[in-house]
């Protein structure tokens, strides 16, 4: 994954929180012991201005480009989403919390440990090296441990289901999966839209079409829109392989369900984690489907 500079617009006593590409943060582990961040990067302890009240939540800008956040503290961790996916600082961040994973990680001169919980534009982990600021950690915000080790989604589960459809966002060296109805990906998937559902839900390669994830009952059942839980599907089963599509519900994004997060693969794209208004219209041929690997 390539990052590249963003110039700076003022000039800093130390070198900032420059961005590590993703793909050399391997390692990075949240049970590593903990380690103090030092070098030019970091300004001294002792010359820190200590924030007078820890804020709950306080937003970053930040810079390079195609920046992955993570499902934990740990830069090994499922994808659950992107920033700055065509422009340097194209996305702000907001923080509630930080975490020192204990590994030091440097580019160049600037150096950190710390991994930030953040909650927009969207919610998991991001290396503080991807925040545009001078320190080695995030001013202002909590600093809490890091989990323990987390257990492996089961098979047939919704956790699965969402991290398994999280991994073609970057899949494709950083890039997400592209689009196409007759190529099949590394993993053995058809790289369309059935393909993509049909290897989130672990079905057999290289995926069932559109017609078959909405008409086989041994693999989902009909339900409302107003029942869908994440890991659910959308979908339109009408029509020819054009106009045919499905999406993976995630979550809701408010409590009137006005719309909705999903992962889709969609033409002239490929793999997208986006809101959705897909069914929510009176007449649409979106229907609502639940995987029967759930068991409920």
């Amino acid at each position: 994954m390539s990052i590249r500079p963003l110039r700076r617009t003022r000039d800093r006593l130390a070198a900032p929180g420059r961005a590590l590409p993703a793909l050399t943060l391997a390692g990075l582990l949240a049970a590593a012991p903990a380690v103090t961040a030092t070098g030019p990067a970091a300004a001294p302890a002792e010359s820190r201005p200590a924030p007078a009240v820890q804020a709950a939540e306080a937003s970053f800008p930040t810079w390079g480009t195609r920046w992955v956040v993570h499902a934990t503290p740990d830069i090994d961790s499922a994808s659950v989403g992107m920033i700055n996916k065509s422009a340097p600082g194209q996305d702000r961040i907001t923080a509630d919390y930080q975490v020192d994973t204990g590994r030091r990680v440097c580019e160049g001169s600037a150096c950190s440990t710390f991994m930030a919980h953040i909650t927009q534009p969207v919610t998991g982990f991001l290396t503080v090296v991807a925040v545009d600021i001078p320190e080695d950690r995030l001013p202002g915000v909590p600093v809490r441990p890091a989990p323990g080790p987390q257990p492996a989604p089961q098979p047939g589960s919704r956790e699965r289901t969402l991290r398994r459809a999280a991994t073609w966002l970057t899949a494709n060296n950083g890039r997400q999966v592209p689009y196409s109805q007759s190529k099949v990906w590394k993993d053995g998937y058809r790289q369309d839209c059935s393909g993509y559902a049909s290897m989130a839900l672990g079905l057999a390669k290289p995926g069932t079409n559109t017609k078959g994830l909405a008409g086989n009952r041994n693999i989902t059942q009909p339900i409302s829109m107003n029942e869908l839980r994440p890991g659910d599907l959308v979908i339109d089963a009408i029509g020819d392989s054009n106009t045919r599509h499905v999406v993976i519900f995630e979550k809701w994004n408010d409590d009137a369900h006005r719309s909705y997060t999903a992962y889709e693969q969609r033409g002239g794209h490929g793999t997208d984690h986006r809101t959705l208004t897909y069914g929510l219209k009176a007449g649409s041929e979106y229907k609502a489907y639940r995987p029967v690997q759930y068991g409920d």
